[in-house]
């Protein structure tokens, strides 16, 4: 790494001596380094030390935890937490007793684009994880902060900064960072990142594949571009192709929730991500409840290990992962293969079956005019098809497109098509390309 670190003190400018956060932050940093190489049987005996204080203090200081596990003492047998408990027993999940030390509290509020939004209060000592595991994934992807960051996200309003954010600011010197607000036609987005020309872009997988489209369509690249960074939505191969087909840079992932902080960083070897155990105890368990094996597919749960705040205790996120074989990169941090995305997006099957599609409709030669897509399950043999196209499809191309659709889905399934002007984003900005009406519904 090649970090220009701030000092705080302007008659000590070499060696650097950062403020007190930034040097905690640092500090944090350093044990990463080191502890992401150790072997997961030691990782896991760590992980153990402060998942026990953890406990401690929520069935010490939280009325809910007191009643919502009762005797149980196991890890594994205390009952899961669900959104429907944060909403509605936040007040008493929250603690009684917050160490001084932990720092001032804040409140989050979630995007709720799930239909579903929750509060959480975070303290300080939170922040300096989050900001302690934004630098490791700028040093695992080998960024050179001294570039332009570029950002097209929900809240952002065109400004200019001359950091890239609070993670560095104050305490590494970085390149400017530049935003535009997601609800920008993706037109103008293009246009705008050819006139700042950024190294880095950080955005939606949504948006990437849209304004990766138009980049293609238009013949145009930006060439200042070095890496995609993506977040907060399911994230396809397809989308990864379209981000080399159109400006022929990588594309990292990492994923995160509002709620909890970081979860998971993609590997820097490769596009599976490693768990952030030092954060959080991230468990993938199938339908019995039980861990799932490498190759298999489970509802994502998961604790926060610092906050005393709010603690987050066998948290049912309402997401699905693969989980991973051991990589091959050194790290003993646990895999996930894949990120699935919500419960609320996997699609029932008229036999009864739970899939999790993935359509990728990325093929700009057989669908040139294709411009957004969203699927919706009406019935379990029914998919509305929600399109926006450049012009009206004629009969061979729609039927092209139908193909397409049906050879990804299991037998038995109707298609109707339906065109848009526009697919609306959600109010935290987020674009959802497969939603299901039917999957909390009881079978008929």
């Amino acid at each position: 790494m090649n970090w220009s670190i701030h000092s705080a003190f302007p008659g000590a400018v070499w060696p650097a001596v950062p403020r007190r956060d930034a040097s905690a932050v640092l500090a944090l940093l350093y044990q990463l380094e080191r502890t992401e190489r150790l072997p997961p049987d030691r990782l896991a005996a760590l992980q153990r030390a402060q998942l026990a204080l953890l406990l401690a203090h929520a069935r010490a200081s939280s009325p809910f935890y007191r009643d919502h596990w009762g005797a149980k003492k196991e890890f594994a047998e205390l009952p899961l937490l669900g959104r429907r408990h944060l909403q509605e027993e936040y007040e008493r999940i929250k603690s009684t007793q917050l160490p001084p030390s932990h720092g001032r509290t804040a409140e989050t509020r979630t995007s709720g684009s799930t239909g579903a939004p929750v509060r959480v209060l975070k303290t300080e000592l939170m922040s300096l994880f989050w900001k302690a595991f934004t630098l490791r994934e700028h040093a695992w992807h080998n960024r050179d902060m001294g570039g332009k960051l570029a950002v097209v996200r929900h809240g952002v309003k065109g400004s200019t900064q001359k950091n890239w954010g609070p993670a560095t600011a104050g305490l590494i010197a970085t390149g400017a960072a530049v935003g535009i607000n997601i609800r920008t036609e993706v037109g103008e987005q293009l246009d705008w990142l050819i006139a700042e020309q950024p190294r880095y872009l950080l955005t939606y997988p949504s948006n990437v594949a849209e304004l990766a489209r138009v980049s293609i369509e238009r013949g145009v690249r930006i060439g200042s571009l070095a890496e995609v960074r993506t977040l907060g939505e399911l994230l396809t191969a397809e989308t990864r192709a379209l981000c080399r087909q159109a400006w022929g840079v990588p594309l990292t992932d990492f994923y995160s929730a509002d709620e909890v902080g970081y979860m998971a960083l993609q590997c820097p070897t490769g596009e599976h991500y490693h768990v952030q155990s030092e954060g959080v105890v991230l468990e993938v368990l199938d339908e019995a409840g039980k861990p799932c094996a490498p190759g298999e597919v489970g509802r994502v749960v998961v604790t926060s290990l610092h906050n005393f705040a709010t603690p987050l205790v066998r948290y049912d996120i309402g997401d699905y992962a693969e989980v991973g074989v051991p990589c091959s990169c050194g790290r003993g941090l646990p895999v996930l293969s894949k990120i699935i995305g919500r419960a609320r997006n996997t699609m029932i099957a008229p036999d009864g079956k739970r899939y999790y599609p993935i359509f990728g409709m990325r093929n700009q030669t057989e669908v040139p005019k294709l411009r957004q897509y969203q699927f919706v399950q009406k019935a379990r043999d029914h998919l509305e098809i929600r399109l926006v196209v450049s012009a009206p499809l004629e009969s061979a191309e729609e039927k092209v497109l139908e193909a397409m659709i049906l050879e990804k889905l299991p037998a038995g399934i109707r298609l109707s098509f339906v065109y848009f002007e526009r697919l609306e984003r959600s109010t935290g900005g987020k674009f959802e390309d497969f939603i299901s009406e039917i999957a909390g519904k009881p079978a008929p």
